[in-house]
């Protein structure tokens, strides 16, 4: 991805869910190598709230598909974004240029793991979940439903607290497993399926107003 920026910022906040074919919890999420020693997942970034270059980008859901050759830090992932169908031209275009790396910051970071962006999906997308427990489609791309692990007999939510992609300090990320995970991209050489894996949704929130 281009990582040049410009003199435009952001600031997001929602919440990041990472489904994918490790075990739970998943260590890629606290910088160790993937089960396996490869990684097939989708991380998604529901935004409830914030802006890029000025533009509102308020209640729109960006998935990033993932195949992670190795450690998740150590970058070369091959990905496709699929980007929600309900946002314009100019939010699809802003929001790629914030995730993409163009305006800078640790968003820039992020997109330099990504060795090779293959393609940009437009597509309906249900988001619905909270504390690892709900559902989360692309229509036609991907189906993923998942549930919680329960920490104690009363049914709290097993959670993990300061990891490796910790962006609200202190946030609980909660735990769970997948009840079904599918993606089908065929056209882009992406094709699993996995059940009863990995899930973690947490508080998540970037921001870089140069």
């Amino acid at each position: 991805m281009n990582t040049t920026t410009t003199t435009a910022g952001y600031h997001l906040e929602g919440t990041m869910l990472e489904i994918c074919s490790c075990a739970a919890p998943c260590p890629c999420f606290i910088g160790e190598d993937p089960d396996g020693g490869e990684c097939f997942g989708v991380i998604a970034f529901h935004l409830e709230k914030g802006e890029a270059r000025g533009i509102d980008l308020s209640g729109l859901t960006l998935v990033n598909v993932a195949y992670i050759p190795g450690n998740a830090l150590a970058g070369g992932w091959r990905s496709v974004l699929l980007v929600d169908n309900r946002a314009n031209d100019e939010q699809v275009e802003a929001l790629l240029d914030a995730f993409g790396g163009k305006l800078g910051g640790p968003l820039a970071d992020l997109a330099s793991l990504v060795g090779e962006l293959v393609a940009v999906e437009r597509v309906s997308i249900i988001h619905e979940a909270r504390e690892a427990e709900g559902r989360l489609e692309a229509e036609g791309m991907l189906e993923a439903a998942f549930s919680p692990i329960q920490a104690s007999p009363d049914g709290t939510t097993a959670t993990l607290h300061d990891s490796a992609f910790t962006t609200v300090k202190g946030s609980p990320a909660y735990l769970g497993k997948s009840l079904r995970y599918r993606v089908t991209l065929p056209q882009h050489g992406m094709e699993w399926s996995f059940d009863g894996r990995n899930t973690i949704q947490t508080r998540w929130m970037m921001e870089h107003l140069p």
